[in-house]
């Protein structure tokens, strides 16, 4: 009789124990993933923005989030590796910047959540998502509509350096690029001269060029291998005093002369909702592509100064950003 009062006694006893054990066992942290194709320095700006919206939201690093991160210092080759390292490590969502690094995700997991920014191509035409709207799959995130910003550089280029008439384009991987500039350059005066590089031992060459041919000003387009020799790309601008647009603002507070680009921190930021929306459940491919919702014109002036520039009063009238 008192064995069987002892087990009675015991048995919720044991049960409250277990259910204890259980409740205190802490949960696993969501991870995220960060998948760079440019530089550390380059992207510092923007990182932080999302880092700084997912404090925002709640997230803590280290304590309720833990951080991957992924740069490819240009070296797009690395990417897939790079990608394929995050997926085994079981990571909740991948943000991937630009298009190469979401290319470079996609086709190594089809199940992990990607959310891409910085994308310069149409993400329906590179294969990314099916649509804007209802991307479907695992993949959804801010596209940049890259193809009408680089006619409005060129339009701003020629407003600012109204006797500039040849005009070196540094390009990188998007194939149609310069034949899709080509018109856009014609109606305004302006001859182009295409200068790829896939690498960075073709800049030597492309400048090379560019001074043969006789250029007058310089565009350079959104590319993570042209990020990562942005130093190289300023100097010779310089150097060579060439009017010259770039692609991010991050140019321009390095010391390039003007930029036209979409408002990355912003984008960034935006980001940070996405990630917020897929770990609390939300599928990527139910979430809306969106696009930019501000553009920022930069001009900095002590280039210009520094290189014999003259800014034109109503040029400068339409900067979001002057450094004086």
């Amino acid at each position: 009789m008192k064995k069987n009062i002892f087990c009675v006694a015991l048995g919720p006893l044991l049960f409250a124990l277990c259910v204890s054990a259980q409740a205190q066992r802490p949960t696993k942290i969501p991870q995220i993933g960060i998948l760079i194709a440019a530089s550390t320095s380059f992207y510092s700006a923007r990182v932080e923005a999302l880092r700084q919206r997912l404090r925002e939201l709640g997230y803590v690093e280290g304590k309720n989030i833990v951080i991957e991160y992924r740069y490819a210092e240009g070296k797009l080759e690395r990417l897939p590796d790079l990608a394929a390292e995050l997926v085994r490590l079981k990571v909740n969502v991948i943000v991937t910047a630009p298009t190469q690094a979401a290319l470079a995700a996609k086709q190594v997991s089809a199940t992990t959540p990607i959310v891409f920014t910085d994308i310069a191509s149409d993400p329906t035409k590179i294969g990314l998502v099916s649509s804007l709207a209802r991307p479907g799959g695992n993949i959804t995130g801010l596209n940049v509509m890259a193809p009408d910003l680089d006619v409005k550089r060129l339009e701003l280029l020629k407003e600012a350096f109204p006797k500039v008439a040849r005009v070196a384009l540094l390009w990188g991987s998007r194939a149609n690029l310069f034949t899709e500039l080509e018109p856009a350059a014609k109606a305004l005066g302006l001859k182009l001269q295409s200068l790829p590089v896939q690498s960075p031992d073709d800049f030597e060459r492309a400048f090379a060029r560019a001074k043969r041919d006789g250029a007058q000003a310089l565009i350079t387009t959104p590319n993570p291998v042209i990020n990562t020799q942005q130093r190289q790309v300023l100097d010779f601008a310089a150097t060579n005093r060439l009017p010259a647009m770039y692609q991010t603002p991050e140019w321009v507070e390095a010391g390039g002369l003007m930029s036209y680009a979409p408002n990355f921190t912003d984008m960034w930021r935006r980001a940070a909702d996405y990630v917020d929306k897929i770990l609390k459940g939300v599928k990527p491919g139910d979430i809306p592509v969106e696009q930019p919702r501000a553009f920022e014109f930069l001009i900095n002036l002590k280039t210009a100064k520094q290189i014999g520039l003259a800014i034109p009063p109503n040029v400068l009238a339409r900067a979001d950003k002057v450094i004086r």
